[in-house]
């Protein structure tokens, strides 16, 4: 049986496999050592379509909603049951993040003492 450890709500690691899954379909989107967006379907979106203008764009300059040359919606979905992962902001042009790095090796050894019943407060 797989040792899995969530990590959010719609991922989860395969500590046996080094490998990220989701939760809802168990889905695998690749290495935990890398990230785990590169196995996810990214949807790139116009703010505009979520963050409508506060006022009139025709009769003012600023309307209190995102430039879509200055912003981008990318929105991550889990190609195994389209559950949305992940949603971040970013200059056009910029590189996906890389926003969880885990410590394989210390989730290992906290899996091995929770199964031996040796975990302590300071390994949870």
């Amino acid at each position: 049986m797989a040792t899995i450890e969530r990590i959010t709500e719609y991922l989860e690691v395969d500590l046996d496999a080094e490998a990220w899954r989701c939760t809802r379909c168990g889905r695998e989107h690749g290495p935990a050592g890398e990230s785990y967006k590169r196995g996810l379907v990214v949807h790139r979106r116009d703010p505009a379509e979520i963050h409508r203008p506060l006022i009139d764009p025709d009769a003012y300059a600023f309307t209190f909603a995102p430039d879509a040359e200055w912003c981008q919606l990318l929105e991550y979905y889990c190609p195994g049951c389209a559950v949305m992962v992940e949603v971040e902001y970013l200059p056009p042009g910029h590189p996906i993040t890389h926003d969880i790095e885990l410590d394989l090796q210390w989730l290992k050894d906290r899996a091995a003492a929770r199964a031996a019943g040796t975990e302590t407060e300071e390994a949870a």
